[in-house]
């Protein structure tokens, strides 16, 4: 099955969310992710105009109503699950995005959080499960977005060509089987104050969505 792949800003670096859309356009992407501090700075007139739509709008840890956001980060030793059900109860509607180093980094953390926030859905990032060493496949009955990386066991961000964890045309299949209806993204990134280096997220997300592509046919 046909599906819009999008980009997520971020790929982009800093900048202007107009300029990022131009590019997103320019390279083949049916829409773009934002922070919702990007999406804030421009006007109605603004937004409307973008060559491509605006899909996502993307919080980080800071929760909101209708956007993705991550769960608190956790500190060795430290416990955040009844604050992450506490913060996802009092926003309805805010999409959980499963993270390294929080309470929702691993399947069975992220199970137990479901159960925990009546309907709770997930913006699932295949590049933050795989380097637990477990299969985005098993929580995509969860998403609402879907957010794709090749990575592998312990490795975040892997170009396409060099091989991973994630099993695309499983994830696709998945996607097919369960309807999906939600949000297909590609999201890689060079943040290197978190440790997440890389030289070129944007040839990573052109790469990665010409191989999503080729699969849907």
């Amino acid at each position: 099955m046909a599906r819009a792949v999008g980009i997520v800003a971020v790929a982009f670096g800093d900048g202007d969310l107009r300029e990022h859309a131009a590019r997103a356009a320019e390279l083949g992407f049916d829409h773009i992710d934002a922070h919702i501090d990007a999406i804030g700075r421009l006007d109605a007139d603004e937004i409307a105009s973008l060559p491509v739509p605006i899909a996502d709008h993307i919080s980080g840890f800071d929760i909101a109503d209708g956007c993705t956001a991550l769960a608190p980060f956790e500190r060795r030793g430290e416990d955040k699950f009844d604050e992450t059900v506490a913060l996802f109860r009092s926003h309805p509607g805010a999409r959980l995005e499963p993270g390294p180093r929080t309470s929702g980094g691993s399947i069975e953390k992220v199970e137990a959080l479901v159960a925990a926030v009546p309907g709770l859905r997930l913006t699932l990032d295949t590049g933050h499960v795989a380097p637990w060493g477990e299969d985005p496949v098993a929580l995509l009955r969860h998403a609402d977005h879907v957010q794709l990386r090749q990575a592998a066991k312990g490795q975040p961000q892997l170009h396409p060509d060099e091989g991973g964890d994630v099993d695309f045309a499983a994830v696709l299949a998945e996607l097919d089987r369960l309807d999906y209806q939600g949000l297909l993204s590609i999201e890689y990134f060079d943040l290197r104050d978190m440790g997440w280096p890389l030289d070129d997220p944007v040839g990573y997300s052109v790469a990665l969505a010409t191989h999503v592509r080729a699969l849907m046919h």
